[in-house]
């Protein structure tokens, strides 16, 4: 039976079916124990599990990944939780250096099998190195799976996903959508579940195609309905994971539609915007009626939280790029 509940819950309750799914499976973070998390996403999972199993850290990014890293060559299943986005820069040497190359340089006998948890994005008003977008950073990573989810029941099933991988995978969660609601069937099948690695087309359209992740995806999808009363009919597409990127299913939409529209909201500059805009135009360039157009943050640090949303892509700037392409 479905239930209606928000991303924050759906990753909970994930998070719980996980540690009941598989012994191996321990939670570690900062405040995710007795606290349950700065975002209460691990919320009474130490009281039901243990301190063993859903274990409060120090303050110490590199340590806890670190461990996690010795935890995963000894056949446990660590899921890292980086309380913010901006609290992940300590631990990038070992995520880089360690993680994504364990794999590769064992010649494929250790496996990392590691989830970190990283909420980003902006939109709630937060002070320095509590907003940030570094999804690029891990993204231009090879060895490492990246993916985010942006409603309720891909949440649910994501980081179960991602949690059974044999591969470390960088989860990404969209902080100002913890508290959107939407339908989860909490008793389904995982088998049954939506591949993790493949982008979802959300919204049907003829028109063309809007590509977003995470917290861009609602605003796509609020830009395609107001497309719509001018007679636009604009597919939404969810890329869902960004490293590996379903690029088939991108073509397919941007080769009926003629036009593509990538938004996000780090800085363009070498983003994923970019690379999806290089790949649809090596791939796609005889079906383009329009240049591929890029909905971005600017290319500055995110602002203070007084004028975050004059840095945030919203509806009126993916309106203002549909029309450009439009007017090509």
């Amino acid at each position: 039976m479905a239930e209606t509940i928000t991303i924050g819950k759906a990753l909970n309750h994930g998070l719980r079916r996980s540690l009941e799914h598989d012994s191996k499976v321990v939670i570690m973070g900062e405040d995710v124990g007795k606290l349950g998390g700065v975002f209460r996403i691990t919320d009474g999972l130490q009281k039901d599990f243990g301190e063993d199993r859903v274990i409060d850290t120090p303050l110490a990014e590199a340590g806890i990944v670190g461990t996690a890293v010795g935890l995963a060559i000894r056949g446990y299943r660590p899921v890292c939780e980086i309380q913010f986005d901006g609290f992940v820069f300590p631990a990038y040497n070992q995520i880089v250096a360690q993680v994504a190359k364990m794999f590769y340089r064992s010649k494929g006998k250790v496996r990392l099998p590691i989830v970190i948890r990283i909420p980003y994005g902006g939109g709630i008003g937060a002070v320095e190195h509590h907003s940030e977008s570094p999804e690029a950073y891990f993204s231009h990573t090879p060895g490492l799976k990246v993916v985010t989810c942006s409603n309720p029941a891909d949440a649910y099933w994501m980081i179960q996903q991602a949690i059974r991988s044999d591969d470390p995978i960088v989860f990404f969660e969209p902080k100002r959508r913890y508290w959107e609601k939407g339908e989860v069937d909490l008793d389904g099948d995982l088998a049954g579940a939506y591949p993790l690695h493949e982008a979802r087309v959300v919204r049907e359209g003829t028109d063309a195609t809007l590509l977003a992740y995470g917290p861009m995806v609602r605003t796509a999808l609020d830009a395609a309905t107001a497309a719509a009363e001018d007679g636009r009919n604009l597919e939404v597409i969810d890329l869902r994971t960004l490293s590996p990127v379903d690029y088939e299913k991108i073509y397919s939409s941007v080769r009926r539609t003629g036009r593509a529209v990538v938004v996000h909201e780090a800085p363009g500059n070498i983003g994923l915007g970019a690379e999806l805009a290089a790949r649809i135009t090596e791939h796609c360039f005889y079906s383009l009626e329009a240049p591929v157009l890029r909905v971005t943050g600017y290319d500055i640090p995110y602002p203070a939280a007084r004028v975050e949303e004059e840095y945030l892509p919203d509806l009126d700037r993916v309106l203002d790029a549909v029309d450009r392409s439009f007017g090509w």
